[in-house]
């Protein structure tokens, strides 16, 4: 069955970055992938993702649904048919939504595990918990939304962070059998982000220092987009070696 496109409101989405030796990320990535590099890093993080008015690109925008949704990252490159292709893989999707978790990887690409998610917004702070319901997947983070971005050893400004991920639209997430990547492009004519300075961020992923080892995941900055109107592509399945 063919995939539908997909459009939806970001209401919000809530990037929080870290700086990764490239040795260690590439341990965590299937071939062909192989980690994208800034500065000598690479980079892998957190997206907090609400989305609102999730439906088929044919259907009324009041039939779309909201969920809270979580994926881990990391920023990848690839050797396609006409050069190097950047994006992200996604080693693991969380939802709140009993739908998503069962369409995906079904009727739209992106395998998720049920989560239980915490949100506490203001215009100048966000707040965003969830912890899955199978496993110790976790995380809590809490960001002040700020005029500039400061602190980063990956990015000079906030427009070369905002470039670099908007260069990263195509996801490939990992799929249950191993044999493939499920695949999905965010597409917007509507980009645009805002700087964040973490008060506290918390992650078992990051934290797990077998996945991890001392020193080799550092916290670096965190990006916010709030009400962007934005589609959603499925790309053809990848396959993982």
């Amino acid at each position: 069955m063919k995939q539908p496109r997909l459009s939806s409101v970001v209401e919000r989405r809530l990037l929080v970055n870290y700086r990764v030796d490239p040795d260690i990320a590439a341990t965590l990535l299937p071939a062909p992938l192989r980690p994208q590099l800034v500065h000598g890093y690479a980079v892998a993080g957190i997206c907090l993702l609400r989305l609102g008015s999730v439906r088929p690109a044919w259907a009324p925008k009041a039939v779309g649904l909201r969920s809270e949704n979580a994926a881990h990252r990391i920023a990848v490159e690839w050797d396609g048919p006409d050069g190097i292709e950047t994006g992200v893989y996604i080693p693991r999707r969380d939802t709140a939504s009993r739908i998503n978790a069962w369409a995906g990887g079904r009727l739209f690409p992106g395998e998720h595990g049920r989560a239980d998610f915490v949100v506490r917004e203001t215009p100048d702070e966000l707040r965003v918990a969830f912890a899955a319901r199978e496993g110790d997947t976790r995380a809590d983070v809490t960001v002040d939304v700020a005029d500039e971005l400061r602190g980063s050893e990956l990015f000079a400004n906030l427009e070369e962070a905002s470039a670099f991920f908007r260069r990263g639209a195509k996801g490939f997430s990992a799929t249950r059998s191993g044999r493939h990547l499920d695949g999905m492009e965010l597409f917007t004519d509507a980009w645009r982000v805002e700087a964040g300075r973490i008060r506290s961020a918390n992650s078992s992923f990051f934290a797990d220092r077998d996945r991890f080892p001392p020193g080799s995941a550092t916290l670096d900055c965190a990006l916010v987009m709030r009400n962007v109107p934005a589609g959603w592509l499925p790309l053809p399945a990848m396959a993982a070696g």
